[in-house]
């Protein structure tokens, strides 16, 4: 099974998003200085659909 948080954190930071803080669990929280937005990233991403989410929060146009 793929897993996809590596490639969702690179795809953030070629897109301007830098990490902030760390959040609950193994989650981490993402922000955008440009917009002021934030994203919740999870440590293990096994599912296309919860990478493509995060993509589609961050307003960023990549589907996995």
């Amino acid at each position: 099974m793929a897993e996809f948080e590596k490639s969702v954190r690179k795809i953030l930071k070629a897109n301007g998003w830098e990490f902030h803080r760390h959040g609950k669990g193994d989650h981490d929280i993402w922000i955008n200085l440009l917009t002021n937005s934030k994203v919740t990233v999870d440590g293990k991403i096994k599912s296309r659909h919860t990478a493509n989410e995060i993509m589609k929060v961050a307003k960023i146009k990549h589907k996995f």
